[in-house]
């Protein structure tokens, strides 16, 4: 079994793919195929059979999963994109 850079709770940037720049908190990890499940990211549409739940049958929004490499924690982001302001040498 891999390890993966994030675990669940992690608050996370994506840096690559359709979902580039949006922020979200790992719901689960599955380190055995390096994918992601993160809060409101990667939205897919799921067809459910009528049920005692959805009696008329529903069409349910929930969230798809995203590769590991795909994404880096918030901290480190933020931290990389935080610049400190030159030194004016004239002074």
């Amino acid at each position: 079994m891999s390890t993966c850079h994030v675990k669940k709770g992690d608050e996370i940037v994506v840096i690559s793919g359709s979902e580039r720049g949006k922020r979200g908190k790992v719901i689960n990890v599955q380190p055995d195929k390096n994918r992601l499940i993160v809060e409101g990211i990667k939205l897919i549409k799921r067809h459910m059979k009528k049920s005692s739940q959805h009696p008329e049958g529903a069409i349910v929004e929930r969230e798809g999963t995203i590769h590991a490499s795909n994404v880096v924690k918030a901290e480190i982001f933020d931290a990389r994109t935080v610049r400190t302001a030159p030194k004016n040498s004239n002074a």
